[in-house]
């Protein structure tokens, strides 16, 4: 006779759902240089984002292509270590993931910086 299926505790499965999602920022952070210099990027925004006095629209905004910055390189990184686990040789298909997933990341940079381009630039000629 097979044993009852043993209910999962709902709580304790988001629980340990956290503790995996802080392993892949860590995992991030240590093996990827691309995200320490967005991490830095995201800083000086912050800073002129306080030092400028930009409206909550403004923070709104930044606050959400930095996440988009952010979500992009989790991705592109996601996808690098699977697509160099299924196939360490260089195969066509193979590097044409990865590049997309790098235009990815490189499509929301750039998107972060025009954003930053738009609030900041105004304040910072203003002051001059």
């Amino acid at each position: 006779m097979p044993k009852p299926h043993k209910k999962k505790n709902f709580f304790r499965s988001r629980y340990h759902s956290f503790g995996y999602a802080f392993n892949g920022l860590r995992i991030l952070f240590r093996e990827e240089i691309n995200a320490r210099i967005h991490i830095v990027g995201a800083v000086v925004a912050t800073t002129l984002g306080f030092w400028l006095n930009i409206s909550e629209t403004e923070w709104l905004v930044l606050v959400v292509v930095m996440g988009l910055v952010f979500v992009f390189e989790i991705m592109n990184t996601a996808i690098e270590n699977l697509a160099d686990y299924v196939s360490p040789s260089i195969e066509e298909t193979i590097k044409k993931v990865k590049d997309l997933g790098a235009a990815g990341v490189l499509a929301s940079v750039i998107m972060a910086v025009i954003v930053g381009m738009i609030i900041f630039l105004p304040k910072i000629i203003a002051l001059f």
